[in-house]
Formats: C-alpha cells, structure tokens, sequence
C-alpha cells in the first residue's frame, strides 16, 4: 500500500465490471469494451476524455500493447507506469524492463504498483470479494434456490480455450454422483457454457444457472458450499470469496495460474505426460490426455474432503 489514502479505480468491460461492486478499496469500475484488433481513435478519445475528469494521478498500464496505453496519455495522467513494448516509450513516462523475468502473470501485473527497481515479494495480499449476506439471500430467494438446505457444489465448466476444459461428460458423471449423494448442483457460466450446461445438466434435478450476468455466478459461488472449476476466471472469483475451491488443472501449471487464495484441493492427471505443462489452449497432440485421464472419482474424493473439513454437519452420507 504506497499509497493509503489514493482512491482506487479500474477500468473494467461490460461483462466483468459487477466485480467491482464487491471489491473491498475499489472505489469503481471505469466501464468500457474498446474494440480489439483496431486502435479506435474515437473510442479511446472519448474514454481519455472520462479519465481526465477524473483527475487520476497515476495509470498502472498493464497489457503490453500500444493501444492500451493511448487512454490514459491522451488524458494527460501524470504518471503512466507500464511495461516496455511495442514501441510506446512516448506513452508511457515509466517504463519498466524485465517483465520476462518475472515469473507468473500476477507478478508482472503487481510489480507495477511498487516502485521502480522493489524486490519480488515472497508473497502478495490475497484477493478478496466480499459480498452482503443479504444480498446473497435475495439472490436465492428470486431464483427460488432459498428453500435450499442440501450442500450445494457450484460446477464452472468453461475456461478460455478447449484444452483447459475438464470433458463434460465428465462433469456429467461428476453431477450425476453428486446428486446421489445429497447434494445440491448448480452449473455456473457464461452464454457459451449453455450447450454444456445443458449436456450436464440433462434430465436431472442439477440447476443450470449459465447465462449472461457474471453478478449471477457472484453471487451463486458465495451462497455454495463447495466450488470445482476449471482453470478460469470462476475459479479465481470463488476462491476471493472464500468458497472452498477444488480446481481442475491440464494443460496448465497450478504454480502459475492457480489463485493466489490457498485451494481445498488441485486436481490433476496422475499420469506423467512429456508435454504438459504446455499453457495452450488447444491440445496440439490431440490425445487430450491431461484432462480426460482425470476421472470423477478424483474430484468426489475432494468434495468429500473439503465439506467435511469446511462443513462437518453438512456432508451427506455416500450411498453404499
């Protein structure tokens, strides 16, 4: 915290800006969805125009492109802090070097909040989403999910890229087992996990609850008792809630993308593949191997394990 008595404020799209209601120290979301693919001049002019109101002193730039860093210097922000790249050393007025030398995303996204040459910390400040029980309740209450008293497990199916999703079939099984032992399934995502979704779903009493309000997920992943996600977004989301998160990795390192919140369990393929990690988001062997060896029993035996170390009175009896 270097600067204690700075308000905060982010620049967020459309789609993720119900974050920032739930960010303890956010002041707000700044919301705007530039285009990709073109610089769109009168988009970022307008958007240099609403920072200006502002009156923001410092702009932590943390995309490495040009275009991301026109903003805040057509606005006239005193200090533009972003990492060397594509050419934006008029841009921005401090530039740092090394960022492939840091190890994880978040890494090179911190460090720019400290000074100029600071050490790597050993450790960051967890991230945390705080949401209102009472918003909570009338979330469920208008879903009619209220009357609920099953432990719930959320499912997030999604993640960017094919070869970082866990098959659904396999996610199917995962329901089925659940539902048998008491719980209660509720299936989190966005518009393109409808499809998927609905293959898990089936003919069951599972609750498909994807749709187009991240607000929705928020709020569903604080009401649940245990959350298994992919490597995604949703799993970060849930684990800053402090959700008990059971997070399903292949083609990716733990170490570099896991949250930085402590997980209930990390689930991975017992088998030793040459080419995993490869961080890509389609399998280039095709074999897939890293995510379809991973079978439903490895992941029921970590629900088991966290609700009976979370929720004790809560865990239902395993059919025999």
């Amino acid at each position: 915290m270097r600067f204690p008595d700075r308000p905060v404020d982010m620049l967020a799209t459309e789609r993720c800006a119900p974050l920032a209601d739930y960010m303890p120290g956010l002041r707000q979301a700044v919301i705007t969805d530039l285009p990709r693919g073109r610089i769109a001049l009168a988009e970022q002019t307008k958007l240099a125009k609403r920072l200006k109101r502002e009156g923001y002193g410092t702009a932590l730039i943390m995309p490495r492109t040009w275009k991301s860093t026109l903003a805040p210097f057509l606005a006239g922000i005193p200090e533009r802090v972003g990492f060397f790249g594509e050419a934006r050393l008029i841009l921005l007025n401090d530039v740092r070097f090394g960022e492939r030398r840091l190890p994880r995303m978040v890494d090179r996204c911190a460090m720019l909040a400290l000074p100029a040459g600071a050490e790597l910390p050993n450790e960051w400040p967890v991230p945390q989403l705080e949401v209102p029980a009472a918003e909570a309740a009338s979330w469920r209450a208008s879903r009619d999910l209220d009357r609920e008293t099953r432990p719930i497990v959320a499912l997030a199916p999604g993640a960017v890229g094919p070869s970082k999703r866990w098959p659904s079939a396999a996610y199917a099984a995962l329901t089925r087992r659940l539902l048998a032992e008491g719980f209660a399934v509720w299936v989190l995502g966005g518009p393109k996990e409808k499809s998927v979704a609905a293959e898990i779903v089936a003919d069951s009493a599972a609750r498909d609850l994807t749709g187009d309000d991240l607000r929705d997920a928020i709020l569903a992943l604080a009401s649940s008792s245990i959350a298994v996600s992919n490597d995604s977004g949703l799993l970060h989301v849930a684990a800053s809630l402090g959700t008990p998160s059971i997070g399903i990795f292949g083609p990716t390192s733990p170490w570099h993308w896991a949250p930085l919140n402590r997980l209930a369990a990390t689930i991975e393929t017992t088998s030793e593949l040459s080419c995993r990690p490869c961080h890509k988001p389609n399998c280039r062997l095709g074999h897939h191997r890293c995510m379809r060896e991973i079978a439903p029993e490895q992941v029921i035996a970590a629900v088991h394990h966290a609700i009976a170390a979370t929720h004790p009175l809560d865990h239902p009896e395993a059919p025999t």
